[in-house]
């Protein structure tokens, strides 16, 4: 089969016993293959140097503050929601090195990291991280930043299309999920039927046309490619949760004082767990680690939180010095004024920090909770 044989839009199917040659298609393309593996009680992303390294047979048992690993009672290899990593540790480092500067003659010489690398597959993208990565798109391109750029640039997205729905996820009422639509390369529906455990796969760019084509498969019958799209319209139904968003940045915005914020503040520890799981989150800080000869600097950007009080440091205090001011400013952030920066919201409904807030916190129920009673004020005095 030609690569000419394979357009943008077919769907073909993959039997399961071909998976394996599926996966080595997308190496001999010259791609580092990274997906979803168990490790430490967890399904994480990690590198997949063949099919026995995904979670075949496990499931997720997520809920507010819980996240449990289960056998399931088949052999699926994507048959889970979402875990604590998101893509963005590929894309956007926790911990990356910008530059180089070594002292020359009465100055310095600034040497820019490296953004060359080996392309990367990325397999088991759900819906709601395709967004995400929409997202983080625009936020970095609206940031110029050359290192995001370039590793953009190098990935490949094999999407799956949910077959579960986790205990948190809401992605149908962003709009972000589950069923995956735009931004893949190829998306991959798993089915499991009685004798029969195969994928469907829709190509959606020439990249993954190139790859399916160097894969042994078949056209898809209208009726496989109705059993997928009925696996996606289950998931959507079976969807726990649901999150209003109709006028929702109106409705944040303009009730600072809702007492609201200092209920969910008595429970917040601001440990920060849902802004690093978050797939969209992009607060950073940067720092120079000098020699001690003082010949070499180095800069390093890592991960940060405006969870954390020092985030908002100006001058030596704190701007937003409470939980009750650091959990606003991030949920207002992420619903409402994201509209304004980037021209959507900073939520894609992965649910990953409901699942891993220690206390369970549900921003799903803290915008009903104000959307409830919007004229709600809090005691006199106001919030700090």
């Amino acid at each position: 089969m030609s690569a000419e044989e394979v357009a943008v839009g077919d769907r073909r199917l993959v039997e399961r016993s071909d998976f394996g040659a599926f996966l080595g298609a997308i190496r001999l393309a010259g791609y580092r293959v990274v997906g979803p593996t168990v490790r430490d009680g967890a399904i994480v992303y990690g590198d997949i140097a063949d099919e026995s390294d995904l979670p075949i047979g496990w499931t997720d048992r997520q809920s507010a503050g819980s996240y449990r690993l289960e056998r399931r009672d088949d052999a699926a290899l994507f048959g889970y929601a979402v875990g604590p990593h998101s893509w963005k540790k590929y894309l956007f480092p926790a911990h990356e090195r910008l530059f180089t500067a070594v002292r020359t003659e009465g100055s310095f010489a600034v040497t820019p990291e490296p953004t060359d690398g080996p392309p990367i597959a990325f397999l088991g993208v759900r819906a709601c991280e395709l967004a995400a990565i929409a997202i983080q798109d625009r936020v970095f391109a609206a940031a110029s930043d050359p290192g995001y750029a370039a590793r953009r640039g190098r990935t490949l997205r094999i999407a799956v299309q949910c077959g579960v729905a986790g205990g948190t996820c809401f992605c149908a009422s962003m709009g972000t999920g589950p069923a995956v639509k735009r931004d893949h390369d190829l998306a991959l529906t798993e089915i499991l039927a009685p004798g029969r455990h195969y994928f469907l796969v829709e190509v959606g760019s020439p990249a993954g046309a190139r790859i399916l084509a160097t894969v042994p498969a078949r056209p898809a019958t209208a009726e496989e490619t109705a059993g997928g799209e009925a696996v996606v319209a289950a998931t959507a139904r079976s969807m726990g949760r649901t999150m209003n968003t109709v006028g929702i940045r109106d409705l944040l915005v303009d009730h600072p004082e809702h007492p609201r914020w200092q209920i969910v503040a008595n429970r917040c520890l601001a440990c920060t767990n849902c802004t690093m799981a978050c797939p969209t989150c992009f607060c950073s800080t940067s720092e120079e680690v000098p020699e001690l000869s003082a010949e070499k600097v180095e800069r390093w950007r890592r991960w940060d939180s405006c969870f954390n009080s020092g985030f908002s440091e100006l001058h030596g205090a704190a701007v937003r010095k409470t939980h009750l001011a650091r959990y606003r400013q991030w949920m207002t952030h992420k619903l409402a004024t994201w509209h304004d920066q980037f021209d959507s919201s900073g939520c894609v409904g992965c649910g990953r920090c409901i699942t891993w807030c220690p206390v369970g916190i549900d921003i799903t129920e803290e915008v009903a909770a104000i959307r409830a009673d919007p004229q709600a004020r809090a005691p006199t005095g106001g919030s700090p």
